[in-house]
């Protein structure tokens, strides 16, 4: 619980809230509004409006050739731990050097070392799952799954409680603007690796799952791990449906996470001739942190209560009504304040839930592999979602327009959910 308490830093602090908006910033400076960073023969005209997007979708892109092996490596090693500790370590390092963008550094290093933290934080966060089948028992995972990410909201927002005043009183101590945000950069990087001392010296590391063949590598064993899970989900036909349906929808959700902060920067601000105020992002999703805590618990009720395919299904309802409402209706700060809190009560309970829901449906001894998959469908494909946005909004230059693409995220994933039967799942893989 302590390990989502740091890493939490960088996906509040970071990830959400400041660097999209400062690299979209600095991006408009150097070639304008719009202007072009470079063209891709594939992708078409990068712009400075879709820049982050792109950052975005390559650091997740890239999981998909990582997870799986770091995940199948684990299960036939002792080595979980410490590929967790250097993980942890290389994200939080490449969040510390965010600090010379800006002041040095150009902006595209600024995208470059934000795609080594991201997909250092999903590579980590293989980890960091596979741990949950090991130390806590089936009936138990909602429970503590759902109280997991409630720490995890906890601590990024005590970081971003603590960057809000930082930023109000910034001018106050003579601080430029553009210093202020790189020093909020920097508190992220030194609470993900500050915090996590505790769990890299307090957990203890488990044997392998299973004995490596001798004479065979850990990429020879893990390659042909990796195919023995695509067997085994195989055989578990709701599994993978499961998987898919999480694929789409999560998809969804991270990206909404994603561009949020640029999302109400440009709409309440840029498009309105004003100056960008951080403060009042920061604000807004320090409140989302702290609601976000009190709605993974409260959404742990529910599963208890309805059960936990249930308690998802009225989460991914809600989720598609916040993009409907932000593409038709919203106009004001204070429409902003009601979303986001909306968004807060469900986004605890929508990643909790269906983290310890796919945890019952993993067969014993193969938590780290099928975590590895599982990641893909967290990260490793979520740069699908992004990639649409960044599209639609260099094709149509509306992000409202981009943000209703997401619909058909959730509408798919929330489809495959409901006809997927999870309590077979969970029998079949022989986790009743």
């Amino acid at each position: 619980m302590m390990y989502a308490w740091a890493f939490h830093g960088f996906v509040t602090t970071v990830a959400t809230v400041l660097f999209g908006p400062y690299l979209t910033d600095l991006a408009q400076q150097a070639v304008g509004e719009n202007g072009r960073v470079f063209a891709l023969s594939l992708l078409g005209t990068v712009t400075a409006k879709s820049f982050f997007f792109l950052c975005v979708s390559l650091s997740v892109l890239l999981q998909l050739f990582l997870l799986p092996l770091l995940g199948a490596i684990a299960d036939y090693s002792h080595a979980k731990k410490r590929i967790l500790v250097l993980t942890g370590y290389i994200g939080a390092g490449a969040t510390c050097l965010l600090f010379f963008v800006g002041a040095g550094l150009d902006f595209r290093w600024g995208g470059l070392l934000f795609i080594v933290a991201n997909l250092s934080l999903g590579a980590t966060t293989v980890l960091y799952n596979a741990f949950l089948p090991e130390i806590v028992p089936p009936d138990q995972r909602d429970r503590v799954s759902s109280r997991g990410y409630a720490l995890g909201y906890l601590g990024g927002g005590l970081l971003l409680a603590a960057n809000l005043v930082f930023m109000r009183f910034a001018p106050d101590l003579g601080i430029p603007r553009g210093r202020a945000v790189r020093l909020s950069l920097l508190s992220a990087g030194l609470w993900w690796v500050g915090f996590s001392l505790i769990t890299f010296r307090r957990l203890r590391a488990r044997a392998a799952a299973r004995a490596r063949p001798l004479g065979r590598s850990y990429l020879a064993v893990a390659l042909s791990e990796l195919r023995g899970t695509f067997r085994e989900l195989s055989r578990l036909p709701r599994t993978r449906s499961y998987l898919i349906a999480y694929l789409f929808f999560n998809d969804g959700i991270q990206t909404v996470i994603s561009v949020a902060a640029v999302f109400f920067a440009q709409e309440l601000f840029v498009a309105r001739g004003r100056e960008v105020d951080e403060a009042f992002l920061l604000g807004l999703m320090l409140m989302v942190q702290f609601v976000g805590f009190g709605g993974a618990l409260f959404f742990e009720r529910i599963a208890a209560f309805s059960g936990a395919k249930s308690a998802l299904l009225l989460a991914l309802a809600i989720w598609s009504g916040v993009v409907v409402y932000a593409y038709a209706a919203f106009q004001t700060e204070a429409q902003a304040w009601g979303m986001a809190a909306v968004i807060a009560v469900v986004l605890g309970g929508s990643q909790a839930l269906s983290r310890s829901l796919f945890s019952c449906m993993i067969p014993p001894q193969r938590e780290a592999s099928f975590f590895g998959l599982y990641e893909i469908a967290n990260s490793g494909t979520s740069w699908i979602g992004p990639f649409i946005f960044a599209l639609v909004v260099s094709g149509t230059n509306s992000y409202r327009q981009a943000l209703l693409s997401l619909i058909t995220l959730f509408a798919v994933g929330f489809l495959l959910l409901v006809v997927t039967d999870t309590d077979r799942a969970i029998r079949e893989a022989g986790q009743a």
